[in-house]
């Protein structure tokens, strides 16, 4: 028996447990500070054990551990294939001093390890319940709990994770990077007061510093030291498997906070060094500048006091200290001296197995001619025009040793403060034997090692030193040095002269270079980008490769980007969507009480009851096959069902047919519903280009013990429907804004066909997250990624007029 909706007891009993089971999945409660204590919000029967009394014989039920995450690692999957993500967990003990935290390593599995990487963060304040505890495997490696403890919805492990709000008053505003207070209230420890064998937080004046090096472990490192207004040096050696932890130090006289330094004894001198959970912020140390913390981390406090004890060390070192000024000016640079340079990449190349050489500028020419590496054009990596225009401003800087890697890492465009830079005289074997000073050329070496703090630190746009180096940039005008030498690296091709960047700012079209593209190009990427300036000028048809962000696309409601297209007559239609779908079957299927079916002998029929007490018939025909063949591989054709009915049968056998009857033979029901149904697939066939034959010219394929989609077409007279996107891209690049469409290489863009987003959820869930990874909600263009796109302009005829549209090809999304 089958209910009006086409569910039978048995499907609606399916149903009722679904639905109890998702109310019942709920693993992870989002609580708010404002709606009472935590204690207050997590059931009543839960009581609270601390660390230092687990072990494997405790009893855990009703039980919960309280603490902040203090570290989050990224999800990855098992050998199964089960969804994991670590944690480690920070307890909560009041009072409790820095050295005598505890920690534990916590696993989230299966559906809350999504829930979880994706509802809690770093700093975030939780209690977990419901957990499993087995031996820590890595306990005498990092110094954590001896357990750890396994979570997973299946055992009905829960988390609660407390939302704060920032209290906000008129007299004690509370700055926060994340806008949210801060969870835990620090205390910073002067630098004299330092005793060995302590965790502390502390805030210092950079003295001295070297930028992160790679060293002889897998680890990076760097060395800092520190002054405060106790007149104390510490000097801090800082170890990071991940170079963006360690302080963002530009230059001597940054003021850097450092959380859970450990203190030790070197030498009979106090020495930090980085522990579990360490963690900087590093601040601009001239007076009066913006107080903006550099940091990798997106979570992270800083309060109104904190705020205070900035502008103090500011003061203080401003009065109190001296900081040797090593930065210098191309312009200023002599023969045989080291400093430092604030510059733009503009190119890089590699010479040889021994160095790189980088291509730099200033918006200051060397007094002295600059000597130029040779290397193959093919090897630059660099925008061809620009390093042509800039070629009697730029410098060519021989990077060796440690440093390769990290001059192979920079993208043209970036802001670099390369420190300890030597510049040597070039001399010909000919000069050095006349001992001749003439047409004296500039070599500039970054030599190995790290003495003098030598390294390269790549610059954030919004510190004060790159502000000052971009108003250098914007008041040079290159067309005035463009003349004086004829040397282009290389050599350039005559194109390069034609100035394609006249008008715009060349340091503002370096920084684009440099910006992750969320797209790829499959081809084509020795091609010179073009604005969109010049490519709404240019004559179509053409080709371009161009640089953009999305400043909107349509249709916003994604599931509308997929058409029904055919590719005989090109003609595009929506698909038809479910409900309608429904209601199409749902009244064929009311009408369908009495049958008289054709008589065949190369199926068979079966009627069954449906509907209310039995008075809708569904008839299902069985096709007779030369071998006998399972349900799976057979093809059925079924008169009267609702869509719901189909569906489950396809679920069963391999191709489902809704058909009708006309007493002499069995037909389709019409183009305007699918022609076959395959495992809930739905295809459809153009009602122009088809030419829909009876049931009875199937029967040929019997012998054949096989069924696809384009053999059923073929034979019954369907010109099959193909399932394509179609979107608009708005693109701007501050030059202009030109509408594209995504067609014709959609499925090769996103990297999966339209058919998947159709029929599967997981497809429609990753289309979102590539839009919006493309085009982020509530942000402003300029916070959105860059583009790296190839399109294509041709005619169009719109009425009796021509009109130039424009289409995407050769592009892919960049994988994350």
């Amino acid at each position: 028996m089958v209910d009006p909706k086409g569910e039978g007891p048995t499907v609606q009993v399916y149903r009722l447990k679904r639905v109890k089971n998702r109310i019942a999945a709920m693993p992870v409660y989002m609580l708010n500070e404002g709606d009472g204590t935590f204690e207050d919000q997590i059931p009543c029967n839960l009581q609270r054990i601390h660390l230092h009394e687990l072990t494997l014989d405790t009893s855990l039920v009703d039980k919960y551990i309280k603490g902040t995450i203090l570290l989050k690692y990224l999800p990855h999957r098992l050998g199964d294939g089960e969804e994991i993500i670590k944690m480690i967990l920070e307890e909560h003990v009041e009072q409790r001093n820095a050295s005598g935290t505890a920690t534990i390593n916590v696993f989230f599995f299966g559906k809350l390890s999504k829930d979880c990487a994706d509802r809690v963060q770093q700093t975030n304040t939780v209690v977990i319940t419901g957990f499993d505890l087995k031996m820590s495997p890595t306990a005498s490696k990092d110094g954590r709990h001896i357990c750890q403890l396994e979570l997973s919805e299946t055992i009905g492990a829960k988390v609660y994770v407390c939302n704060k709000s920032a209290p906000r008053t008129p007299g004690n505003p509370v700055k926060t990077s994340d806008k949210r207070s801060a969870s835990l209230k620090y205390t910073y420890t002067p630098l004299n007061k330092l005793k060995e064998g302590t965790i502390v937080c502390v805030y210092g004046v950079v003295k001295f510093f070297k930028a992160p090096y790679r060293s002889k472990g897998t680890d990076y490192c760097s060395v800092v030291t520190i002054m405060d207004q106790s007149n104390k040096r510490v000097t801090c050696t800082l170890f990071s498997g991940d170079e963006d932890t360690l302080p963002k130090i530009y230059k001597a006289g940054d003021i850097v906070r450092f959380h859970r330094l450990k203190i030790q004894a070197f030498r009979n001198e106090i020495q930090g060094i980085t522990s579990m959970g360490f963690s900087a912020l590093t601040f601009d140390g001239t007076v009066g500048a913006p107080i903006i913390p550099r940091t990798s981390s997106k979570s992270y406090n800083f309060t109104s006091e904190e705020h205070k004890i900035v502008e103090e060390l500011r003061s203080w070192a401003a009065t109190n200290l001296s900081f040797s000024t090593a930065t210098v000016k191309l312009r200023d640079v002599q023969p045989m001296q080291f400093f430092d340079l604030t510059c733009q990449l503009v190119a890089k190349a590699p010479v040889d197995r021994s160095s790189v050489v980088l291509k730099v500028w200033d918006g200051t020419k060397c007094l002295y001619p600059a000597w130029k590496a040779f290397v193959g054009q093919a090897a630059v990596k660099g925008d061809p025009a620009l390093i042509y225009q800039l070629q009697n401003l730029t410098v060519d800087i021989l990077v060796y040793d440690n440093h390769i890697d990290v001059a192979k890492s920079l993208k043209p465009g970036a802001y670099l403060q390369i420190y300890n830079l030597h510049s040597k005289p070039h001399s010909t074997s000919q000069q050095i034997r006349d001992k001749s000073t003439s047409d004296l050329h500039l070599e500039f070496h970054l030599h190995g090692g790290t003495s003098f703090g030598r390294g390269i630190r790549v610059l954030s746009q919004n510190s004060e030193d790159v502000k000052e180096l971009q108003r250098s940039l914007e008041s040079v005008d290159v067309h005035e040095f463009q003349y004086l030498e004829d040397m282009a690296l290389g050599g350039e091709d005559d194109f390069l002269k034609e100035r394609p960047y006249q008008g715009e700012k060349l340091h503002v079209i370096l920084e684009r270079c440099q910006q992750k593209s969320a797209t790829v190009l499959t081809a084509h990427q020795h091609v010179q980008f073009s604005s969109l300036d010049a490519v709404l000028k240019h004559t179509a048809p053409h080709k371009f490769c161009i640089r953009a962000k999305i400043k909107t696309y349509v249709p916003q409601n994604l599931f509308q980007c997929v058409k029904l297209y055919c590719p005989k007559c090109h003609s595009l239609q929506e698909v038809p969507d479910e409900e309608t779908l429904a209601l199409q079957f749902s009244d064929s299927a009311a009408d369908h009480s009495n049958f008289q079916t054709p008589s065949t002998p190369w199926f068979k029929t079966h009627v069954l009851g449906s509907g209310e007490q039995g008075t809708r018939q569904v008839i299902i025909h069985f096709m007779i096959e030369e071998e006998m063949q399972t349900p799976e591989d057979s093809l059925i054709l079924v008169e009267g069902a609702t869509l719901r009915e189909l569906y489950k049968l396809s679920d069963t056998f391999n191709c489902v047919i809704p058909v009708t009857s006309d007493h002499e033979s069995l037909t389709l029901k019409g183009l305007s519903v699918p022609f076959l149904i395959q495992e809930k697939s739905c295809y459809y066939g153009c009602s122009a280009c088809s030419n829909p034959k009876t049931m009875n010219d199937l029967r040929p394929l019997t012998e054949q013990n096989s069924w696809n989609a384009p053999i059923i077409a073929k034979a019954l007279g369907i010109q099959p429907l193909q399932y394509s996107f179609l979107m608009k891209f708005t693109l701007d690049d501050e030059t202009g804004s030109l509408d594209v469409l995504l067609w014709d290489d959609a499925e090769k863009f996103f990297q999966f066909s339209a058919a998947e987003v159709v029929h599967h959820e997981a497809f429609q869930e990753q289309l979102q997250m590539v839009m919006d990874r493309l085009c982020p909600g509530g942000t402003s263009i300029d916070d959105r990624p860059w583009l790296e796109c190839c399109i294509k302009s041709y005619h169009i005829k719109n009425g009796s007029d021509l009109q130039i549209n424009y289409q995407m090809f050769d592009t892919t999304v960049a994988e994350e």
